[in-house]
This record gives structure tokens, C-alpha cells and sequence, in this order.
């Protein structure tokens, strides 16, 4: 029986505002969710589900609104904790960070996550999801690098690399088949032109 995930990367948002948990989309961002609607809208998806921060379920509630369909928010769906208290850091701390835990999955700065911690969260909660919506169609409001936790748990081509080149949003369609991967594809690029300022 076959299950597919969408796995869904927040749109553009905003460093400058709030906390990790409460930053939204930036007008881009929701310029873009909007072509994600568009995108999604006729794979006939059956259940959204969303980590609790707040772009990531600004960039899919608009589909499942449309469709009539409630958002399930999963607190261990949440971003890798890269530093305690919801601090934000700046995508020029951000990126050698998450390389250096990449490299070194039991590296956490204080009051963060190890990658470690941070995959076996996260896959720990996918496999629940692929048990109890099994045959169905559930989009995932997810995050850069724990997507690419969980795509790589699956599969290792989707790894560090793989997450430099993702994009704001990005989507990828996953069928499992039995809790297996069968098949991966990228409907984001695959589905339209580049969108301006990306």
C-alpha cells in the first residue's frame, strides 16, 4: 500500500523579528506559499501535518484551508535547536554550524541539539506518521535540515550537499511502500520557472 509525503521547506522568512518559533514569511514567503497552494492543490492530499513554528505553518495553511482540512501541529517536528532560548542566529552562523554537525553528529553549541538527537526525533516521528496515515497523501510543513534528516535516513544521497542546494520554499514528493522508499521527486523546480529574487 502506498503512502506518499510531501515534504514541504518553509517559505523566505524574516531574521530580523521575534524568536525561531515565532518569525512568520517574509512578503516573498508568502507570495510563494501561494504558488505552493497551486502546486499541491490537485495531488489530493489528505492530512496536513506541521512543526509548531510559525512559517512553516504560514507556508502550508493557506492549501489546507482551501481544502477544507485541519493542520496537525507536531512539536517534534520542529528545526534542530541550534542554540538554546529560540535564539535566532544569522545564516552566517547558521551554515558552518550546521556543517560542523553534519561532520560531527554529537557537536552542539550550548543549549542546542546534537544531530544526533535532532534525526532520531524527527524519523522517530515520520515513521509514526507513515504507521498512522498509511495509503494516504500527507503534506509535512517542515524545515531545512531536519527534512534532509529525515530524506536521509531513507536515502543517503539526500545529505549536506543536498541541503545547500534547497531551496525557500522547496518541495519534495516521497512514496513509500511498506515503510520503504520507492521513489523521491522534486516538485518545486520540476513544476514551475524559478521564481523571481530566489
Amino acid at each position: 500500500m502506498k503512502t506518499c509525503v510531501y515534504m514541504v521547506r518553509h517559505g523566505e522568512s524574516p531574521k530580523t523579528e521575534g524568536n525561531e518559533r515565532t518569525r512568520g514569511l517574509t512578503l516573498k514567503g508568502s507570495s510563494d506559499a501561494q504558488i505552493v497552494a497551486q502546486l499541491l492543490k490537485d495531488e489530493g492530499i489528505d492530512t496536513f501535518i506541521s512543526s509548531p513554528y510559525k512559517r512553516t505553518i504560514l507556508t502550508l495553511e493557506g492549501l489546507a484551508r482551501s481544502l477544507g482540512k485541519e493542520m496537525i501541529v507536531l512539536e517534534e517536528l520542529k528545526e534542530v535547536v541550534f542554540i538554546g532560548d529560540d535564539k535566532i542566529l544569522p545564516d552566517k552562523e547558521v551554515y558552518p554550524l550546521v556543517e560542523k554537525m553534519f561532520s560531527d553528529p554529537d557537536f552542539s553549541l550550548p543549549g542546542g541539539e546534537t544531530f544526533t538527537n535532532s534525526q532520531n526525533r524527527v524519523v522517530t516521528i515520520l515513521k509514526n506518521i507513515l504507521s498512522e496515515y498509511k495509503g494516504q497523501k500527507v503534506a509535512i510543513g517542515t524545515h531545512g535540515a531536519v527534512m534532509t534528516m529525515m530524506m536521509g535516513y531513507f536515502d543517503p544521497q539526500f545529505d549536506l550537499d543536498f541541503l545547500l542546494n534547497t531551496s525557500k520554499p522547496d518541495i519534495y514528493k516521497m512514496e513509500f511502500d511498506e515503510g520503504i522508499l520507492t521513489n523521491t521527486a522534486r516538485l518545486w523546480k520540476a513544476s514551475l520557472p524559478e521564481p523571481k529574487g530566489q
